[in-house]
């Protein structure tokens, strides 16, 4: 309901019950998060994690924290420990690869675009990842290419691959390709 710190004096007490359940230390990190106190989420995620250490979604936090702190090399880590642990599940992948493309780690990020993409069965937004990074790494034909496999499966993915690089939209082949999917849906 928005009050962070009645969530947490709540969890806090629950905590105090029952100090074998990382869950409560995890939902405190996450009222912090919403506040976007990094530093007080971390401490929380690692009294979870001392009960439970891989547990994905604690790692997931504590790598979206550190991103959030630019602490790159920790979040890739952490990150790392949930692709490690639920390859087939799209977040902890989508967050390794933001991560490894804001840390500049273009070779990495292109190489774990293409796991990710077999390891999800193929799910086309890896596509748009892969093309993203190509585009940042100067292969514009087969950016394209990648580009064009994506919004061959599912054209609506085009939103998070803008995100990644809003200047995309500079290039006109770009344009041109989202432009001709638009085409194809309001006819």
């Amino acid at each position: 309901m928005g009050n962070y710190a009645q969530a947490r004096f709540n969890y806090s007490k629950a905590s105090h019950l029952n100090s074998d359940d990382s869950q409560l230390n995890y939902k405190i990190a996450c009222t912090y998060m919403n506040e976007a106190n990094w530093e007080s989420a971390v401490k929380n995620l690692e009294i979870a994690m001392r009960i439970h250490r891989l547990q994905p979604e604690y790692n997931l936090a504590m790598g979206q924290c550190y991103m959030e702190m630019d602490k790159l090399d920790d979040a890739i880590t952490y990150f790392g420990n949930v692709v490690r642990v639920r390859p087939k599940n799209m977040n902890g992948w989508l967050e390794l690869l933001k991560c490894l493309y804001k840390a500049e780690m273009l070779e990495e990020a292109l190489e774990y675009a293409g796991f990710a993409f077999e390891q999800t069965d193929g799910k086309p937004i890896f596509l748009f990842y892969k093309s993203a990074v190509l585009y940042v790494m100067g292969k514009s034909k087969e950016a394209l290419l990648n580009l064009e496999a994506g919004m061959n499966r599912n054209p609506k993915l085009v939103k998070k691959f803008i995100e990644i690089n809003p200047s995309i939209l500079q290039v006109q082949q770009v344009v041109d390709i989202i432009a001709r999917y638009k085409k194809k849906k309001s006819l």
